[in-house]
């Protein structure tokens, strides 16, 4: 099964910005679909972005213009920039891989937005 390691959250004002990342431990040519993901306290976990392996991409309404999801094949690592952050970003930031036939989701890195 795929794994996957993100990192790069932490505390941040509002207006800041952060990068996440998600280390995969396979050949991201190979894999079909990467999102990101978020869950706030009390809420249900909701999907950010996505991006399939030839690079489409899609965003949920809150990432749109803020956010962008990109990857690196030489590192086999995709990325999360999220510019502009606001306090309702705040949640617990997880990266979910699609294979054939599985899916697998990373720990989760903590992105707190706060003055």
């Amino acid at each position: 099964q795929v794994q996957a390691v993100e990192s790069g959250g932490g505390l941040v004002q509002p207006g800041g910005s952060l990068r996440l990342s998600c280390a995969t431990s396979d050949s991201i040519n190979s894999i079909p679909a990467v999102g990101w993901y978020r869950q706030a306290p009390g809420k249900e976990r909701e999907l950010v972005a996505h991006i399939t392996s030839r690079g489409a991409t899609t965003y949920s309404d809150s990432a749109k213009g803020r956010f962008t999801i990109s990857k690196d094949n030489a590192k086999n690592t995709v990325y999360l920039q999220m510019n502009s952050l606001k306090p309702e970003d705040t949640a617990v930031y997880y990266c979910k891989i699609w294979t054939i036939g599985s899916t697998s989701w990373g720990q989760g890195t903590q992105v707190t937005v706060s003055s």
